[in-house]
């Protein structure tokens, strides 16, 4: 009522108001708030405006929220397409909208194409901040999930392992993505048949989760619930054996 249509005001609320309703559970509606934002943005501050491509992005995320994720897809295209443009491709949004991008491909178990994007994010956060930078590590991390996803285990390995070098160097061994990223490549030994590492890696992070991390924390809980499920599967092999 106060302020002029496309007012900055008025956009950045629809957008906090917006990630509220996503954080509600009511993604749908998040979607219809965003997509007014978005025009809004678009009519009075330009396609290309840094505000106008931020809502785009948080547009695909309502998108994927609601589980149209091929609208997801659609947008954030788009948008890196933009930012590439307009902000260069190794600005710090450029990458960040790629992440995005590659995420949603994840969702839509599109694995070749989010290989290529988080291969590509790769290597542009080396170049711009190093490869022992966080968001690099951030980024190995989910490049390893996607080679797992895509049945590229040997890929997904190598760079677990690597990444879970740095990242104790660098954040600590205690640290809680170092943990997350242990037993990503726990899980890893597991799938490819190295039991004995995987159950010794597990052990390893039982003792560490739960001395660093809050009780009930849900990855001491998946730590603790793999350890049994592979005692568990060991066991009636033994069993089998015996018989």
């Amino acid at each position: 009522r106060e302020l002029a249509p496309g007012h900055p005001a008025i956009i950045a609320a629809r957008v906090n108001l917006a990630k509220a309703l996503i954080l509600a559970g009511e993604p749908a509606d998040a979607v219809t708030v965003l997509l007014r934002a978005v025009s809004e943005c678009e009519q009075f501050r330009g396609p290309g405006h840094p505000d106008t491509l931020s809502a785009r992005d948080e547009l695909a995320a309502a998108n994927q929220a609601a589980g149209d994720v091929d609208a997801a897809i659609r947008l954030l295209n788009r948008n890196l397409s933009d930012r590439e443009r307009l902000q260069g491709p190794r600005d710090a949004e450029t990458m960040a909208t790629r992440d995005r991008l590659a995420a949603a491909y994840v969702a839509a178990g599109k694995n070749k194409d989010a290989i290529n994007q988080y291969k590509r994010a790769l290597s542009d956060r080396e170049r711009v901040l190093g490869r022992e930078h966080p968001d690099t590590l951030a980024v190995m991390a989910n490049l390893s999930a996607a080679y797992r996803a895509a049945g590229r285990m040997p890929a997904a390995m190598q760079l677990s392992e690597e990444c879970c070098t740095i990242s104790e160097r660098v954040l600590g061994s205690d640290h809680a993505d170092t943990l997350a990223r242990e037993a990503s490549l726990a899980y890893l030994f597991y799938a490819v048949g190295r039991v004995g590492d995987a159950v010794t890696l597990l052990r390893n992070l039982a003792v560490r989760c739960e001395r660093v991390l809050p009780t009930g924390d849900p990855l001491t809980e998946s730590v603790r619930q793999s350890l049994q499920s592979i005692g568990n599967k060991i066991g009636r092999a033994s069993c089998r054996e015996r018989v």
